[in-house]
């Protein structure tokens, strides 16, 4: 069986190279503010009606109170506002949802 190249014409190895190049580029505070916004959103997912689980819910938001201090510092003060009243709003919905 003969290896195929990718669709667009480049080997392996220069797909490889350019993933190595993107990684130079990226810094672990963006990973980590990335990641916050997709817990964020999956927490608030896990709270609503349809796909509640409130284990979930919870991880998320201990999730977030456990990074956000990591991020202080390192990104803007407004970003970590945001992350801040994100996460007490996941807790005042989750404290709602423990009492349905």
């Amino acid at each position: 069986m003969s290896e195929q190249s990718p669709p667009d014409g480049r080997s392996d190895e220069e797909l490889l190279k350019q993933v190595e190049e993107e990684l130079k580029k990226l810094k672990v505070s963006d990973l980590l503010v990335q990641m916050l916004y997709t817990v964020s959103s999956l927490g608030y997912r896990k709270l609503s009606e349809e796909d509640r689980d409130l284990d979930q819910a919870k991880l998320a938001i201990e999730s977030l109170r456990a990074l956000i201090p990591v991020l202080e510092g390192v990104v803007p003060d407004d970003v970590m506002r945001d992350f801040r009243q994100v996460t007490a709003n996941l807790q005042l919905a989750y404290a709602d949802a423990t009492r349905e």
